[in-house]
């Protein structure tokens, strides 16, 4: 029993041994299937990704091209069109060359006429002087030979009678060609100013003193009124501006001498009665942020307005100050919309005297510059404009004609005397300047009164609209010499004591009658 417990135990042992052989065997191979089967998803996990990013770059280098693409594209467009500009500018060069070239060739010709005729008059005159030499030796002869004088006396006899003849002669002919120069140049210049008047046809737009608001409700007043008045108080001290509030319906009536503070207290106040919430600290925010606006705007007014006169190249400070000017006003008149019709009426002139049309709007565009400023500069308007132009390098002859445009200083050039003349056009035609009936019978009544003051004077007549004075002087007090100082002690006085638009013409008329009866 002993041995064979044994045996069993030994082939009990045998089969366990066979059995976990077995088993760790299984074991094995299913552990190695695994890792074969993860080793598989890791390599096909590690081609995709490959493939994925291989993709990626492939589309990565697509884009690229075809930003690059595009850039070169960009950028042949953009070298086509500067070459397209060149050409158009060369082509216009060409085109500018070919007139000069015409105008030199008719100017040669017209030389070389002038040239033939000078020397077909100077034969004539070599004629003349001959023939005139040949008749003086005849009467020198007969001088001697009649008045037993010496050769020597009759020749200068004959010399000073000759000589007082061509003086006179030339007086004569010197007086005429004066009379005519005069006449022509003053038919040629009413022919050049009726002309541009009839070219240039400007709107005239008329500024007032005050603004009305226009509010929902009534009860807005109030809101605006604020506690103890307190929120009209911050209004009227951010703005500068006078709020009335009255009986007006559902009305606020800003009033202030500037246009711009005005404009500026319209914007903050109709902003603030839409969003609803007025109060010190939002009035103060809402104007200043109506000012930075209103800068910006006055920035493009400016910018336009050089756009429109067809002038370029002006300092962005200039630009800046020629916005201003759409919100300052003479006679009732906007300094913007009379400065655009200066530089017309200038360019329209210079086209027709052959003067460069160019610098001729461009001083008529900046000729009221200072009125942007003179309210915060002494002097007159037009030197603070010459000041202005000067300091950002404006063209001598520009700032000549701004400081020269009402004779703060006397004009030197033609440019100057251009705009004298396109200034006065622009503010003396026709409903450019509004004035009311009271103060226009006043200044024709000071006109009367200023000429009738002075000693000598009979009767003095504002006629043509105030635009020119006559004055009768009694004959017996004022002689011819005294009615032109006369006329100057006039016009200076008027100059010094009044304020009218363009200019007033002052005629002085010394006549003396006879009177006589037949009976």
């Amino acid at each position: 029993m002993g041995l064979s417990y044994y045996i069993l135990v030994v082939a009990v042992a045998l089969s366990c041994l066979g059995i976990g052989f077995v088993i760790q065997r299984t074991l094995t191979s299913r552990r190695l299937g695994d890792a074969e089967d993860l080793a598989r998803r890791i390599v096909e996990d590690a081609r995709k990704e490959a493939q994925a990013e291989k993709k990626e770059l492939v589309l990565q280098g697509q884009d690229e091209l075809f930003n690059l693409k595009k850039e070169q594209e960009t950028e042949f467009r953009e070298r086509e069109r500067d070459l397209k500009n060149r050409e158009r500018k060369l082509d216009e060069m060409g085109d500018r060359l070919e007139e000069r070239q015409e105008k030199s060739t008719e100017k040669e010709r017209d030389l070389l006429r002038l040239e033939k005729e000078l020397s077909h008059k100077e034969l004539e005159l070599g004629e003349s002087e001959a023939l005139l030499q040949s008749k003086i030796e005849e009467e020198e002869l007969k001088l001697s030979e009649i008045a037993g004088l010496s050769r020597e006396e009759a020749t200068a006899r004959l010399m000073s009678e000759i000589e007082a003849k061509t003086k006179h002669e030339a007086a004569r002919m010197i007086r005429q060609i004066e009379n005519e120069a005069r006449e022509t140049a003053d038919r040629k210049a009413k022919t050049i100013l009726s002309t541009v008047m009839q070219r240039y046809a400007g709107d005239y737009v008329n500024e007032q003193t005050v603004t009305a608001v226009s509010l929902p409700s009534e009860d807005m007043k109030g809101r605006i009124i604020g506690r103890e008045g307190r929120n009209i108080r911050a209004i009227e001290a951010a703005t500068g501006v006078d709020l009335i509030i009255d009986d007006t319906p559902e009305t606020v009536i800003l009033s202030a001498f500037s246009p711009l503070r005005r404009q500026i207290a319209k914007m903050a106040l109709e902003r603030l009665i839409q969003d609803g919430r007025i109060h010190p600290a939002r009035i103060e925010d809402v104007v200043q942020k109506c000012e930075h606006e209103m800068e910006t705007h006055v920035r493009e007014l400016g910018e336009q307005a050089t756009f429109d006169a067809g002038v370029h190249g002006i300092h962005p400070e200039i630009v800046k100050l020629l916005g201003q000017l759409r919100y300052r006003t003479s006679f009732t008149q906007n300094v913007l919309q009379h400065s655009l019709e200066v530089s017309a009426l200038c360019g329209m002139m210079a086209a027709e005297l052959g003067m460069d049309v160019k610098k001729a709007k461009r001083a008529g565009l900046l000729h009221d510059i200072g009125k942007a400023v003179d309210h915060e500069v002494e002097g007159p308007h037009a030197l603070i404009g010459a000041d202005i132009a000067r300091k950002y390098n404006e063209n001598h002859d520009i700032v000549h004609a701004i400081a020269a445009h009402h004779e703060d200083q006397t004009p030197s050039t033609a440019l100057a005397v251009l705009v004298q003349a396109a200034d006065s056009l622009s503010g003396a035609r026709p409903g450019a300047r509004k004035e009311l009936l009271e103060n226009y019978v006043k200044r024709l009544q000071d006109l009367e009164d200023i000429a009738t003051g002075f000693e000598g004077v009979a009767k003095a007549y504002a006629i043509q609209a105030g635009r020119e004075i006559r004055v009768l002087v009694h004959p017996d007090h004022v002689d011819d010499d005294r009615t032109y100082l006369l006329c100057k002690d006039i016009a200076k006085q008027i100059e010094e004591k009044m304020t009218y638009p363009g200019q007033i013409r002052v005629t002085v008329i010394r006549e003396r009658r006879a009177v006589g009866y037949a009976k």
